[in-house]
């Protein structure tokens, strides 16, 4: 599947520091990538309301760390997939009367545009999860050799205890589980299920839906098999992943079930070292979610003509892992401080801005901290527009560093 267009990348002076990210399993910050090639998952779009600012916010806290990564000297295997069917898709596409592949195709393009417009690092594969099913299959034949694969009904289901070491990402007891398994997609109180937490791989065809011919019947794969597959096939070379990530609404159970088919059907572990979390962003006092339709859309901002770059200074307003509220004031916050940026690197001198330069990096290399960084520019900037400075190659260089590592253009 395309992706969308690269920005152009400056390179700057120097070279950025090792990454460190907080790892949801252990609890703890730790190296992200120590070889010279960073791999990276981030979970994508289930396309069918694309592309809301929480949306937003993860996508783009995970383009500041392929940046980091890159600005440190290291090459880096990014790939994101889109889940192009599934449940809510389907139910989405009958509610509106449309074919479910034509509404697909639709939210797919437009999350491009969003993507492109905001000046995100595209992924090196960008992979369907319908374009993947002779994987999928090829991968649940590998999990029933292994006796942790069941037939309920001619659905197919991967039992989780079948790995030793489910529960180990997200460290949630029991009754938790299984309240979040029902609330995202699962299906703990069917009959026939060995485990209430076992996730269904293969869906058997059922009338009026879509569905692809298999070894197991014609249907159609489960959620969480699909980025098991997509990761195995597409980035893991056989030590496991650098990082794993997405919103904290996948640590369960998305996450924890793709690591254990990954760990029951290769045998090894881990499937990621790192497994990276964005929070959730609320609006109108609850999370921004489809179901409450509570969503600020990123086309919307598009076409109403804001600048990229005040939408990105919005977002970066908060450490990419805490939870937080979006406001309306907050675009004219951002378009504030943009303003500032362009008229200070526009100043024909400006203090010394190496030692910002060094600054950005040690916050991105500290978990992205972007607001660190935000903070560390504007100071400079707030300099400029005040004394000005001695340095006639600093504005140009700040300009550089904030196009570069944070991804927004000062140049006009």
């Amino acid at each position: 599947m395309r992706a969308w267009a690269a920005p152009f990348h400056r390179p700057l002076p120097g070279r950025g520091l090792p990454v460190r990210l907080h790892d949801t399993a252990s609890d703890s910050v730790r190296l992200a990538a120590k070889g010279p090639t960073a791999s990276l998952y981030v979970c994508g779009i289930t396309p069918y309301d694309a592309t809301h600012l929480g949306h937003a916010a993860t996508y783009v806290a995970f383009d500041v760390l392929v940046r980091a990564w890159r600005d440190a000297g290291q090459e880096v295997r990014y790939v994101q997939n889109v889940t192009d069917i599934d449940d809510p898709l389907l139910e989405r596409a009958a509610s509106v009367g449309i074919d479910w592949a034509e509404l697909a195709a639709t939210q797919v393009q437009l999350f491009r545009d969003d993507m492109a417009w905001l000046g995100v690092i595209p992924p090196d594969k960008y992979v369907s999860a319908v374009d993947t099913i002779p994987r999928i299959t090829e991968l649940i034949g590998r999990l029933k050799d292994r006796s942790a694969v069941y037939d309920v009904d001619g659905d197919l289901y991967f039992s989780v205890r079948s790995d030793p070491r489910f529960g180990e990402i997200s460290h949630l007891d029991a009754a938790t589980m299984r309240t979040l398994f029902a609330e995202r997609g699962g299906d703990p109180d069917r009959p026939g299920k060995q485990d209430p937490l076992d996730c269904l791989v293969w869906r058997l065809e059922r009338p009026g839906e879509p569905s692809w011919p298999s070894p197991y019947g014609a249907g159609r794969p489960g959620w969480h098999i699909e980025c098991t597959a997509i990761v195995l096939d597409h980035l893991d070379t056989g030590g496991g992943i650098d990082v794993q990530g997405g919103g904290n609404d996948l640590i369960f159970p998305h996450h924890e079930m793709c690591a254990s088919e990954a760990h029951v059907a290769t045998g090894r572990w881990p499937f990621a070292h790192t497994y990276t979390h964005a929070g959730m962003v609320a609006y109108q006092g609850a999370k921004m979610s489809k179901s409450l339709g509570n969503l600020v859309f990123a086309a919307t901002l598009r076409t109403a003509g804001h600048d990229p770059g005040v939408v990105r200074l919005a977002l970066y307003g908060h450490h990419y892992r805490s939870c937080w509220e979006w406001t309306d004031t907050m675009l004219d916050e951002a378009s504030a401080t943009l303003d500032r940026w362009r008229a200070a690197v526009a100043a024909p001198a400006g203090p010394d801005a190496a030692p910002v330069l060094d600054e950005v990096r040690r916050c991105l290399a500290n978990d992205l901290d972007v607001p660190g960084a935000v903070a560390a520019v504007d100071t400079w900037m707030r300099r400029t527009l005040a004394d000005g400075g001695p340095d006639p190659a600093a504005p140009a260089l700040m300009a550089d560093v904030v196009d570069t590592l944070l991804g927004i253009g000062l140049r006009q």
